[in-house]
């Protein structure tokens, strides 16, 4: 379709894509609120699930290996799990659609702590670009030489599910044993369960491509509301995909903060009716895909504090030659990567919350006063796994400061990188 010379173009992947289905909140929700429910409801509805799974995803062999023998519980350094969102409506290989076609539109890596202490919670951009290994796509046999500088969202279609984690483990320097597919569905299904989820909105949302209207103030959203809510960018922030990860954290958080609450993990029927809608609409790595290995994960997490729990975005700067898409932050990236390989404890204590969230009025009343975030971050230091490119300072530093109270001996993560703990009360912003 022609662009209209009446609407200028965005920046950061505003210009809509084809089949955009699947959200930040379908993937990390799917897979939370499983592993936050009770041991023995994961026990009893992943032996249903995954007895009636119509297939598995296998990783690269390295990955295939450590998954066997590892025991998600006592992994050193802490486990790994990619979580992947297609835009693909089916999301699976098994589908009729053009599956070299499908596009990882959402990319989260959840670490958790040698000691299940923390759990981090990275969202990569979708227009981020990166080295992408030599991939072969499952279904159809095609390969992908290997690419010094690609979209990170071109990798699903490239191998499928191995080969979105090859780049990751690349970029990261991480060992990722485990991942999932997930499918939009599952977003209508969990809020569904939860009878909605209360989010806060600070300024007006307008998005006419979602249809989502709402006026600031306190909002219970479920079904196609909250997923579009969840979808929304043209309405939050700048309208760009990065406002829509800080918007779509806003979210998660109260979800969180719901399940985690003494109400739904009393709940036997909600407990089951949430799990159960997170593992049907999920297609698991082979090594995921074992009862005791989600058993094992519900146990790390039961009782984490969520002032533990971190949403964070990869660091990323403007891709100077084109506005619609990013490069990684070198100095912060760096920071991050280091951090998460070694299982260093970590807070958001002078970070901003984002491009399109800020924290909610009662929460700026009672948070401490802290300096607002500088918004620069870059610089020419070379990460581990960070990427190949340089960039001057961070995009998408936000209005607000988080405001969570970590641990003494937690170190600061840099203030150029967004996001927010669970525990804390932000509200989404029009735009």
């Amino acid at each position: 379709m022609p662009h209209d010379p009446r609407r200028p173009i965005a920046r950061h992947g505003r210009l809509p894509r084809r089949r955009a289905w699947t959200t930040a909140a379908t993937v990390v929700a799917a897979a939370l609120a499983v592993v936050l429910v009770s041991g023995t409801s994961v026990a009893g509805i992943a032996a249903v699930q995954l007895a009636t799974a119509p297939h598995t995803v296998q990783l690269s062999t390295d990955d295939q290996n450590t998954a066997k023998v590892a025991d998600i519980t006592a992994i050193k350094g802490g486990a790994n799990i990619l979580l992947v969102g297609s835009d693909t409506r089916i999301g699976q290989f098994d589908s009729d659609e053009n599956v070299e076609g499908a596009r990882n539109d959402v990319t989260i890596l959840v670490h958790v702590s040698q000691d299940h202490q923390q759990l981090t919670a990275v969202s990569f951009p979708r227009d981020l670009k990166v080295p992408i290994p030599a991939c072969t796509n499952p279904q159809t046999g095609t390969t992908y030489p290997a690419a010094n500088k690609e979209l990170l969202n071109e990798a699903l279609g490239h191998g499928g599910l191995s080969c979105v984690v090859d780049t990751v483990e690349n970029l990261t320097g991480l060992t990722v044993p485990y991942a999932g597919l997930i499918t939009f569905d599952g977003v209508i299904e969990m809020s569904n369960a939860l009878g909605g989820v209360d989010v806060c909105v600070a300024k007006t949302i307008h998005d006419s491509y979602t249809g989502l209207q709402l006026t600031a103030g306190d909002h219970t959203l479920e079904g196609q509301d909250a997923l579009a809510f969840l979808r929304s960018r043209h309405g939050v922030g700048d309208g760009s995909d990065l406002a829509r990860i800080s918007s779509q954290q806003v979210f998660l958080s109260a979800l969180l903060r719901k399940v985690a609450s003494d109400g739904t993990l009393s709940n036997p029927v909600t407990l089951y009716k949430l799990a159960g809608a997170a593992l049907s609409n999920m297609t698991l790595s082979d090594g995921l895909a074992q009862t005791r290995t989600l058993v094992g994960l519900a146990s790390t997490l039961r009782g984490m504090s969520t002032s533990n729990m971190l949403f964070v975005q990869y660091p990323v700067v403007d891709d100077p030659t084109d506005t619609s898409h990013v490069l990684v932050a070198q100095e912060p990236a760096h920071a991050l990567n280091v951090a998460l390989q070694q299982d260093v404890k970590t807070s958001l204590t002078d970070s901003s919350t984002g491009r399109a969230s800020t924290l909610s009025p009662d929460a700026q009343a009672s948070a401490p006063a802290q300096a607002p975030a500088s918004g620069t971050g870059g610089g020419t230091g070379t990460g581990t796994g960070g990427g190949t490119d340089t960039g001057a300072g961070t995009s998408g530093t936000g209005e607000a400061t988080a405001g969570s109270t970590p641990s003494p001996s937690a170190t600061p993560l840099p203030s150029s990188i967004t996001g927010q703990s669970a525990s804390e009360q932000t509200c989404s912003r029009g735009n």
